[in-house]
């Protein structure tokens, strides 16, 4: 795993490549004086569980971790919570209508995007949805479906944080 000052060399302000390490979280331009903080991007997980039980899972259309199992969500956008942010998510993946978030727990995580390290915080929510009858596979999902709780192997899960979120998840839910 890089750290992310190896990953920006130019100063963000002007330019400069006397973009220098000023602390264990931040870089300081030797030319104009600029400092950056690298901190976690948001992301959101949503958990939606359907009458039986049952976790909707997708699998991934695309890089990372193609072809593996997964959750709902992604990045929060700019000027969203991360609430709309998680249905926003959930309806662009599946087309279900998130009509209530129940905030669970966060885990930080390393989302790797086109070859670069992205540093999160993963928010995990309890997705309480209109109607699960029709379900849809859009945007970087190739399917969705819905498994027993009870059944869910954590190591299908293409992604880190996921395979610890639905161990910390089914370990605490009430089955």
């Amino acid at each position: 795993m890089k750290h992310p000052f190896t990953q920006f060399h130019y100063c963000p302000e002007c330019g400069s490549d006397r973009f220098m390490v000023n602390n264990e979280k931040s870089k300081k331009c030797r030319t104009c004086g600029f400092v950056y903080y690298f901190n976690s991007c948001a992301a959101t997980v949503a958990l939606i569980l359907n009458e039986k039980n049952e976790l909707l899972v997708c699998r991934r259309a695309k890089e990372p971790a193609i072809g593996t199992l997964d959750l709902p969500g992604g990045f929060v956008d700019m000027y969203e919570t991360a609430e709309e942010g998680v249905a926003r998510e959930a309806l662009e993946e599946t087309g279900l209508v998130v009509k209530e978030t129940i905030y669970q727990f966060s885990l930080p995580n390393i989302y790797v995007y086109s070859g670069f390290e992205v540093h999160t915080l993963d928010l995990f929510f309890l997705c309480k949805v209109e109607c699960t009858d029709h379900i849809e596979a859009h945007d970087d999902v190739m399917e969705s479906f819905f498994i027993p709780l009870s059944v869910i192997d954590a190591e299908d899960f293409g992604l880190t944080s996921i395979r610890e979120g639905l161990k910390r998840f089914t370990e605490s839910y009430s089955l």
